[in-house]
């Protein structure tokens, strides 16, 4: 988990990150969105909007922390949707999770 978050904050700084609900799910219907990361903590309602969303355009979604470890890992207050916009670094978290 700790070297996911890790990746998670070269993402931030490298510019391929996107957070907040209504700017993932634009990301998502975009086609930009190459993951979706959701905290375990996140309200029922989040979670079954984003799965659904993420299962209908075919986009990754991956369960990783709690809200407040999200949004240590970007430097950011709590975040409970995160989105990867870069193909590589969303191919570099699945092979951490495995």
């Amino acid at each position: 988990m700790d070297k996911r978050l890790q990746l998670l904050g070269l993402a931030q700084r490298a510019g391929k990150v996107v957070t907040g609900e209504e700017a993932v799910l634009r990301a998502i219907r975009s086609g930009q969105a190459a993951a979706v990361i959701l905290a375990e903590d996140a309200s029922d309602n989040t979670r079954k909007r984003f799965t659904d969303k993420c299962s209908y355009y075919d986009v990754p979604l991956w369960h990783m922390g709690t809200r407040t470890e999200l949004g240590r890992a970007i430097g950011k207050p709590e975040r409970v949707v995160i989105a990867l916009t870069d193909p590589g670094f969303a191919r570099a978290m699945r092979q951490k999770a495995e």
